[in-house]
């Protein structure tokens, strides 16, 4: 009887390592860091999978057919972005939209979007108190 709960035990032991093992990998594969475009470009995340946030720039978007490309700037940096995506872009994307941007940075400089989210614009936000 005590090999029988010894290999019951070694069996227990093996399903729970495979997938606290799992859970770990899982973990590691949907983790996405967060930047601001000028911590995209002083940084190294070539080829990395990254979310990037800040404006579009004005006169950028152009459309080719299914493609998408555009700047996405913060102060007086910005970035080249192509989005190639079978998610509709956002309503309120637009020309100096807040956006992030999510996919690989390129060695190259060109961000290559796998999504697109935009921020509504910010007339829904109470003006500040006068006094």
């Amino acid at each position: 009887m005590g090999g029988k709960k010894l290999k019951f035990a070694v069996g227990i032991g093996i399903v729970l390592a495979v997938v606290i093992w799992e859970a770990v990998s899982g973990f590691q594969q949907s983790k996405t860091y967060y930047f601001t475009v000028n911590e995209l470009i002083s940084g190294n995340t070539a080829h990395q999978h990254v979310r990037v946030g800040g404006i579009v720039a004005s006169d950028s978007i152009q459309r080719h057919g299914s493609e998408v490309t555009f700047r996405l700037a913060q102060d007086a940096s910005s970035i080249p972005v192509r989005y190639i995506g079978t998610d509709p872009l956002p309503d309120t994307f637009k020309v100096g939209a807040q956006a992030i941007v999510e996919g690989e940075y390129a060695a190259n400089g060109e961000f290559r979007a796998e999504k697109i989210q935009a921020k509504c614009a910010s007339k829904y936000q109470a003006t500040p108190a006068k006094g």
